[in-house]
């Protein structure tokens, strides 16, 4: 089961991406003084990655304060930096999860029958203090629901 709201996210460590350079960086690094809001939308470039990731711009997102947008998806490193540049927003970061352990650690990983061989997280999003104790959690159950934007902003807020 994907991690529910008083649960603690593993401090998973990955490549992260800013647009420019990468390093391996656990999340708790990753995280701001109130906390973070992880995001996986499965590939980079993909439809829903570019329409969600334009909306979390123009509601603002990037204005947390002390809590960075960190997006989650399968790409390697040098794709992360490229779909950062091509949303040309510096503070958001992503987390380059080639091999899948970071959705695993997180149970979101799903086979897709249409694709063989190939898993991809469930669209997600988690809201985490600077403890990694989640406060809010949705995971989609199915490949195109948008995100509960009110709702995880309104969490946000509450940290």
């Amino acid at each position: 089961m994907p991690p529910t709201a008083g649960e603690t996210v593993a401090d998973f460590e990955a490549l992260l991406c800013d647009g420019e350079t990468f390093r391996s960086t656990p999340l708790s690094e990753a995280l701001g003084a109130r906390g973070g809001v992880l995001v996986s939308t499965g590939f980079a470039f993909s439809a829903i990655a570019q329409n969600w990731w334009k909306q979390f711009v123009r509601a603002g997102w990037d204005e947390f304060e002390d809590v960075p947008v960190l997006g989650v998806s399968r790409d390697g490193p040098y794709a992360q930096n490229e779909f950062l540049n091509w949303l040309d927003h510096p503070e958001f970061r992503f987390f380059a999860d080639v091999d899948g352990e970071v959705s695993e650690s997180l149970d979101l990983l799903a086979e897709r029958s249409h694709m063989a061989n190939v898993s991809t997280p469930w669209r997600s999003a988690f809201v985490v203090d600077a403890d990694r104790e989640v406060q809010y959690a949705f995971v989609a159950d199915d490949w195109i629901s948008p995100l509960p934007r009110e709702e995880i902003e309104a969490a946000v807020a509450d940290l």
